[in-house]
């Protein structure tokens, strides 16, 4: 299916669909112009959350480019005024209120124990009658012991315990405490009238939505970390999935199927428009919905990223922490920042011959500077 244009702004070009359409519809629906913190997170439809922070969280690197005036840490701070939620889609991370209900009510393949379920009712009696609490405070009321967690370690029952009924709608997280989730009852219980069939598109829709254009092999993938946010609807999910493959617009290009949300047009010319200017160069988390898709980002950037903090010092060929640099519409390589005695720090790599012209220069040091000041408190 090759997208026809509409009259105006959304008017294709002629001829067939190409690699550089797609670069520019992945860029331009991505890299929107900057807007408030909730507009922006209600255009991406979810933010992953990671831990690791080089020289920023993941979130806050993602951010900063869709939101005016961002400032690391700002969703943390600014969360309990939004209608955002925490919790799994994709993976884990914090998304717009409405989107939770297609994701519940939750079932798991082992129940609780009449223990654990003993445990459940005294926490969240607990947490009801004292409101949003820190691990901590729980752990002081309740220590369960404890336990073997999801990486083979050892760390607290009772944390453990907060975090199952979390995934399981009992608990919410209120707010974040120096980055440490502060848990609140849920005031409700979670609902959405839709049948299993019709949450289960509009979950594959949201997810599509966020990284289109979707190579058609990602969209397997992609509906296999969706069952990790709605296992109950595993089922329909990869019914959804085959749904998806003719439901969607798409076209093959390069022998490789594409597709992208009902009612855009990838060969629009409003996409090779950048509101910020053609010479920005931009350095992107390695979880931000340009880069999230190794797949994707080998089609259409030509070589393959790869996210290597968890990969021995020794065998790492990017760096811990490599944040890929676009500029113009490329991918041209990879920096890795530091902050050191209050100063931002910077090393590059380069997917071919380093760029050193002066116009290059120019946008480096710009977002250098962005960054600097992102990183101020």
């Amino acid at each position: 299916m090759i997208p026809r244009g509409e009259p105006g702004d959304d008017a294709g070009v002629s001829g067939p669909l190409t690699l550089s359409h797609l670069r520019g519809y992945a860029i331009g629906r991505s890299l929107f112009r900057p807007t408030t913190l909730a507009r922006a997170i209600e255009r991406l439809g979810f933010v992953q959350v990671d831990p690791i922070r080089a020289p920023a969280r993941a979130q806050d690197l993602t951010l900063r480019l869709r939101v005016l005036g961002y400032r690391a840490g700002d969703l943390e701070r600014r969360y309990p005024r939004l209608e955002l939620e925490e919790d799994w889609l994709v993976n884990y991370g914090v998304l717009p209120r409405r989107h939770r209900a297609l994701m519940h009510p939750r079932t798991v393949r082992r129940d609780w124990s009449a223990v654990q379920r003993r445990r459940v009712e005294e926490v969240l009696a607990f947490v009801r009658e004292r409101g949003p609490s820190h691990p901590r405070e729980v752990q002081a009321a309740f220590d369960h012991g404890r336990t073997r967690n999801a990486w083979g370690g050892i760390s607290s029952a009772t944390t453990h315990l907060l975090g199952e009924m979390h995934y399981r709608g009992l608990l919410r997280v209120a707010r974040r405490d120096g980055g440490l989730r502060i848990y609140a009852a849920t005031p409700a219980p979670i609902e959405d009238a839709r049948g299993p069939a019709e949450k289960a598109d509009a979950l594959v829709d949201l997810a599509v939505d966020k990284y289109a254009p979707l190579p058609a092999r990602s969209l397997g993938m992609l509906c296999g970390f969706l069952r990790r946010g709605a296992p109950q609807l595993a089922g329909e999910l990869e019914r959804a999935q085959q749904r998806a493959r003719t439901r969607l617009p798409h076209a093959d290009v390069d022998g490789q199927r594409w597709l992208w949300p009902a009612g855009d047009n990838p060969s629009a010319a409003r996409w090779r428009r950048d509101p910020e200017g053609g010479d920005r160069l931009r350095l992107l988390a390695p979880f931000d919905p340009v880069v999230w898709d190794r797949l994707r980002f080998e089609l259409l950037w030509g070589w393959a990223y790869r996210f290597e903090a968890y990969t021995p010092a020794a065998r790492r060929k990017l760096g811990y922490y490599a944040l890929p640099m676009l500029w113009r519409d490329r991918v041209v390589g990879w920096a890795n920042l530091s902050v050191a005695d209050g100063c931002l720090r910077h090393a590059l790599g380069f997917v071919g011959v380093p760029l050193r012209h002066k116009v290059f220069r120019r946008a480096l040091d710009g977002e250098l500077e962005g960054l600097s000041r992102f990183l101020e408190r």
